[in-house]
């Protein structure tokens, strides 16, 4: 996608703080951290959301691989974490190229976020 935030993320025209890549996924430091840890793990191919994803498409598989091992890299597997994910705007999604944040670092609560 031409003007998507995210895609040139992906191709390197913007640049990030990586904490994971793979050949199909990119996971990188929230700019505007919600915790003090929040990581956004994108798919490297776009969709909108997950409602783009098909049925024989294994990008979610890859995409919780992934998020595992950050966890266990990063080194709050043990403490736990939230995994988020925003689908279309009513839902808050306002870079429409799918992601998942990963929140940690401290008690979240119970809320919704």
């Amino acid at each position: 996608m031409e003007n998507c935030i995210f895609c040139k993320i992906v191709s390197g025209e913007i640049p990030s703080t990586k904490v994971y890549e793979d050949e199909s996924v990119l996971a990188f430091k929230d700019l505007n951290p919600q915790a003090p840890i929040h990581i956004l793990v994108i798919p490297k191919k776009h969709y909108n959301n997950v409602l783009d994803v098909k049925e024989n498409d294994d990008i979610m598989s890859k995409i919780f691989y992934a998020i595992n091992n950050i966890a266990k890299q990063e080194g709050f597997d043990k403490d736990g974490f939230r995994v988020i994910n925003n689908c279309g705007e009513n839902a808050g999604q306002t870079v429409m190229h799918m992601h998942f944040h990963i929140i940690a670092g401290k008690k979240l609560g119970e809320g919704i976020v």
